[in-house]
């Protein structure tokens, strides 16, 4: 019988009151093998992919209108209207022409945004783990369907509603479907019918998630047919907050705007004071106001942040708040795991060490890497003896109390490999190159209960009934807290135990100990507690992680950037701090600290002791927290990575919250701003430099503009002051400002990086977009522009030359200099000349447009009924670019005397 849904007008009973046994037969599925192949692509086609419909895409008239909502869009309607009342109906047709226009280019430009960000959520697709043919799999969610046997453990996100078949310990977060604010212990025993959804302790919902435990859950309904599935349509999703960086933006707009209203007057009463005609003070002060409206700059910061956050989707960050993408140009402190993050996550155990009454132990090497069950155990250079009872209890603890497992090669895969934590899969490995067979150990040894790993307590145990009816509880954890547990041990082995910890640590070996309790019981009231002075100390495994190679450079490349990087681990401090020497985390001075030195320091205390600590070992989740609140305390601009659930409260406290994307759970996902792909530090570094550069293209365009805006205003106000004629129409300053200027502003902002990003401090948080360095850039552009355009302007009037032609030459004469300071802005210091236009081929290819369309301006009759002007002889074109490029060679000798006064290195 195919799976049917509660509110089914067949089903007798509600799913939540049918037994286990009950649930199974309405479903049709095998508890030990769940559904076959064929069964579950016959579902899927029945009921579809397990997926909420998306909500409707925004209307291209809604995304259009958008783009008028805008104070520097409201100043080009007003002249328009001011045109059409002074009867200047062709100026004001053009006016709404170029903002139409603008309008278009908006509507397009924010378009492909959207599709790039939906493009971006699409590659961190939620993957679950479902038994299906008796196997293993990790499918994505969308796969899932009814009947389906799905395999939760903490972190997970449950991805479909469903009946619980076994549990152990489960506790799952239900706020976002519920309300609940603590975890609900959840039971595979049926409850009433009438049961509200809220105390349904045998289901678990869509859209929550797992904090603690592990259970098999049968799949009764996907997609619309959840209980989140229902309410969807009734939610509504607000917008994401503007960033910091767009607030920014927002208020130099409108100081634009009051500065374009404030200019306005003054032109006004310049005018009056000096008897003009008021419909020609007017139109002059028409042109200024549209001369002061950098319309280009809402589609740059658009297309910026888009374009960000695609080239750190290549580079393997996906973003998945948009303040990240400036955020991480701020960041001043990297707070890293270190297992997968800092170091290859290809976790090997190489050493035993087993207790030797009142000696120091026997020492055991472990042969091979990676996880191929190939390579010997060696004592004292001989093949160790597997089959001794206290090498063969320890390897069958680390084989039984374990989640893990271990994948032979297949066609879909060429080498061995692990389904679950890394660490679990290397203590299989272990036991299979011991020659011991992993499926028969643990048919004949079954698990009955179990303590899940509890990263507070650091250890993990689970009981088993072994042959011969004996019971026994396998421990496993941390060396410290599995020795707190121990009972009476004799001094000597305690303190050899220690010290074998310790010497493998120091060689930064990742240490587990392994305890057993004969006759045991757990009670999951009680906990870990309730075998205090029960356990029997039965060795330690010491496991290596190589350092990944690049995390080194990486980590160089972060003090040369002026960022702290810092280790936080639940390992060993020995073993963090002499993998952080090997990386160049921990300098000298440098000190690691674990959780217990941690918990004792006071927050003023940890505050002042921050500089000197690169390591955080053994630290608990909740720590982590504190960390972070205590480098923000100082100033500092913090990334966590974390990939467990309860980082989630470091990750969203965090200014970016970075989560791994291989061992990350779903729970750390949706607390962080960025997932990182392959789990990789240096990953993380080159989001911050993409951070960094979209920061500083922002503020090319800004530079741009802004020396534009005011060279033009500039020129209009000599004029003015001069009582000489108006030098541009208000429609020639609007087609530089549109189209001279909009060809290359929007490609400015797709400027590679240029090389010295991660060798500048971070970016201030507090860093004003017209800082003292670019106003005094300005202070030397503005004014070339001006006196270029205007000197020519005066002379050639002086001349007596009719005044349309050189009201024309004026307006070639601009558009030419916003051609060569487009070159100025691309960078601060290097120089414009050579190569460098080539390396973004989007400026070259829109200054190629701008320049086709000025020759069209110019000689196409209608064009020069619309703006004024009238045909250049082509041979009057040279002079006139030799004189607009006096802006490019006055920069370049800023840039050089620059370079040659600036420190060498620097």
């Amino acid at each position: 019988m195919p799976p049917t849904t509660t509110d089914d007008p067949d089903t007798t009973a509600p799913w939540h009151a049918l037994s286990v046994e009950e649930a199974l037969r309405r479903c049709g599925t095998d508890p030990q093998h769940g559904l076959d192949a064929q069964a579950a692509l016959r579902l899927l086609a029945q009921y579809g992919p397990n997926a909420l419909p998306e909500p409707p895409p925004r209307p291209l008239w809604r995304t259009f209108a958008r783009q008028f909502k805008s104070p520097l869009i409201y100043i080009l309607f007003a002249a328009s209207v001011l045109a059409v009342a002074l009867g200047h109906r062709g100026d004001a047709g053009v006016i709404l022409a170029v903002v139409l226009v603008n309008a278009m280019i908006g509507t397009f430009q924010e378009g492909r945004a959207e599709r790039s960000m939906a493009a971006l959520r699409r590659l961190s697709t939620l993957h679950v783990r479902v038994r299906r043919g008796g196997v293993e799999h990790s499918v994505q969610a969308a796969e899932l369907v009814p009947g389906d046997l799905m395999l939760l453990s903490a972190g997970d996100a449950v991805a479909a509603d469903a009946r619980l078949l076994e549990d152990a310990q489960l506790q799952v977060a239900e706020a976002a479907l519920t309300g609940e604010s603590v975890p609900v212990s959840k039971s595979s025993t049926a409850v009433p019918e009438a049961t509200g959804l809220a105390d349904r302790r045998d289901m678990v919902y869509a859209g929550t998630h797992v904090t603690a435990g592990r259970a098999v859950a049968l799949v009764i309904a996907t997609g619309e047919r959840t209980e989140v599935g229902r309410i969807a349509r009734l939610t509504e999703h607000a917008d994401e907050p503007k960033t910091p960086l767009e607030r920014r933006l927002d208020q130099f707009g409108r100081a634009l705007v009051a500065a374009a209203l404030g200019l306005f007057v003054l032109v006004v009463l310049l005018g009056m004071w000096r008897s003009l005609p008021l419909p020609d003070v007017l139109m002059v002060a028409i042109s200024q106001m549209v001369s002061m409206v950098p319309e280009g700059l809402p589609v740059a910061m658009t297309i910026a942040l888009a374009v960000g956050m695609q080239r750190m989707a290549e580079r393997g960050a996906l973003i998945r708040r948009l303040s990240a993408v400036e955020t991480l140009g701020s960041t001043t402190v990297i707070c890293s795991d270190k297992t997968g993050t800092l170091t290859r996550n290809e976790i090997t155990a190489v050493e035993l060490w087993l207790p030797a009454p009142g000696g120091p132990g026997r020492r055991i090497t472990v042969g091979g890497i990676g996880y191929a069950p190939q390579g010997e155990l060696l004592e004292e250079g001989r093949p160790a003896d597997t089959s001794e009872p206290s090498l063969h209890d320890l390897l069958a603890a680390a084989a039984l109390c374990n989640d893990a497992e271990l994948a032979p090669p297949e066609e879909e895969r060429a080498a061995w490999t692990v389904l679950g934590d890394p660490t679990e899969g290397a203590l299989l490995v272990l036991a299979a190159k011991a020659g011991i067979d992993l499926a028969a150990l643990r048919e004949q040894s079954p698990r009955e209960t179990e303590l899940p790993f509890d990263s507070d307590a650091k250890l993990m145990a689970t009981r088993h009934r072994l042959p011969g009816a004996c019971h026994t509880v396998m421990v496993k954890g941390a060396p410290e807290a599995v020795l707190r547990l121990a009972k009476g041990m004799h001094h000597d082995t305690l303190a050899a135990a220690r010290a074998a910890s310790e010497a493998m640590a120091s060689r930064a070996l990742r240490v587990l100990a392994f305890g057993s309790v004969d006759d045991g019981e757990l009670d999951p009231a009680q906990g870990f507690d309730a075998l205090a002075g029960r356990v029997r100390l039965l060795g330690l495994v010491g496991q290596i992680d190589p350092p990944r190679e690049e995390v080194k450079a990486a980590v160089a490349e972060c003090r040369r950037a002026g960022i702290r990087p810092v280790m936080v681990t639940g390992d060993h401090k020995l073993t963090g701090l002499a993998i952080a020497r090997e990386l160049g985390i921990a300098r000298p001075g440098d000190r690691a600290v674990d959780g217990m030195e941690l918990e004792r320091m006071g927050e003023a205390e940890l505050r002042d002791e921050l500089p000197s600590i690169a390591v955080f070992a053994r630290v608990q989740p909740a720590q982590k927290l504190r960390i972070v609140e205590a480098l923000q305390a100082r100033g500092e601009v913090v990334a966590m990575t974390g990939d467990g659930v309860n980082d989630a409260p470091a990750l969203a406290r965090a200014d970016v919250g970075v989560a791994m994307g291989v061992t990350g759970t779903e729970v750390a996902k949706s607390a962080s701003k960025i997932v990182v792909t392959d789990d990789n530090f240096a990953t993380i570094v080159a989001a911050v430099e993409q951070g960094r550069v979209v920061y500083n293209n922002v503020k090319k365009v800004v530079l741009y503009l802004f020396a534009t805006s005011m060279a033009e205003v500039l020129v209009l106000l000599l004029a003015l002051l001069g009582g000489l004629p108006l030098p541009l129409a208000a429609v020639q300053i609007l087609w530089i400002n549109i189209v001279t200027e909009g060809t290359v502003t929007v490609n400015l902002v797709m400027d590679p990086p240029d090389g010295d990003e991660m060798r500048r401090g971070p970016v201030s948080r507090d860093d004003r977009l017209l800082g003292k360095d670019m106003l005094q850039r300005i202070a030397l552009m503005t004014p070339t522009i001006a006196a270029v355009t205007f000197g020519w302007f005066a002379w050639r009037l002086s001349q007596g030359v009719p005044e349309a032609l050189v009201r024309t030459e004026t307006f070639t004469v601009l558009a030419m200099c916003q051609w060569f300071n487009v070159l100025n802005c691309q960078s601060a210091t290097a120089s414009a000349l050579g190569p460098r236009l080539l390396r973004n081929p989007w400026l070259a290819g829109g200054l190629a447009l701008s320049v086709g369309l000025q020759i069209a301006v110019l000689y196409a009759p209608a064009m020069n009924t619309l703006f004024h002007t009238v045909p250049l002889p082509p041979a009057s074109l040279i002079p006139l670019a030799a004189l607009a490029s006096l802006v490019l060679w006055v920069e370049e000798a800023r840039k050089l005397l620059v370079r040659a006064t600036r420190p060498r290195g620097a």
